[in-house]
């Protein structure tokens, strides 16, 4: 993409993070008060919303900015040369920023106290590998459905993470720029800060691997990476 681009392309980014976090806080803080104590209600409300908002924010800005959203997302696609390291980097940094505006935003819309510390416990090797494998999961299904069919990555994407909602004891997180914002939230979706820098270790973990192993599942050849990134690079 070209680089007068690059403004464009990071406030797509921010935008789209903070429209994520916005749904997954909000609809755990409304689920959450209409479902009377039942957790597994709360949580559909959430799994839901997160996976309806993810197929119209990727829909929506996937042709500005590839609608990465996620830092290990952003990761995979520097290091595969589809990807400036510096834009990478400022990629990063426009989520992370947007995730905490969009967090912020749902605490306004419920009345809430704007800062807050979540204090929501998530910690444990299990918590540690089901962000793994939902990362792995989230990686091959990108990649996988590029290669396939790239018209249906919004969809599959936003199917993949609502059926990781509930296979995945950590609920899917799967995003380090989500659990940053998500630990500055004490509300049913939220993460003890504490917990974060675990979660975030398993999640870019599991993007490398994800990286290594499904490019070779998927027959995906460097001949075919080389061919995207001078395609990418003329646009």
């Amino acid at each position: 993409m070209a680089g007068e681009e690059l403004p464009r392309r990071l406030a797509a980014e921010a935008v789209g993070t903070a429209l994520l976090l916005a749904t997954v806080i909000g609809s755990g803080v409304m689920g959450e008060t209409l479902a009377a104590g039942n957790t597994a209600v709360a949580l559909l409300g959430n799994t839901i919303a997160t996976g309806a908002i993810l197929v119209v924010l990727i829909t929506v800005l996937g042709p500005v900015s590839g609608a990465h959203f996620n830092p290990a997302v952003t990761a995979v696609f520097a290091l595969r040369g589809e990807l400036a390291a510096r834009d990478a980097v400022l990629y990063v940094a426009a989520q992370v920023a947007g995730g905490i505006a969009g967090v912020v935003a749902a605490h306004l819309m419920f009345e809430l106290e704007v800062v807050q510390v979540s204090q929501k416990v998530r910690a444990g090797p299990a918590q540690w590998f089901a962000e793994w494998v939902a990362t792995f999961g989230l990686i091959g299904t990108i990649l996988g459905t590029l290669k396939a069919r790239p018209q249906m990555v919004a969809v599959n994407v936003g199917l993949y993470i609502t059926a990781a909602y509930w296979f995945t004891a950590s609920t899917s997180f799967a995003n380090p720029a989500v659990t940053i914002a998500r630990s500055l939230s004490d509300t049913f979706a939220g993460i003890r800060p504490a917990d974060a820098p675990w979660f975030i270790a398993a999640q870019m973990i599991g993007a490398l691997c994800g990286m290594a192993v499904w490019s070779r599942l998927i027959g995906e050849r460097r001949a075919d990476r080389s061919a995207v990134r001078q395609e990418r690079e003329a646009e």
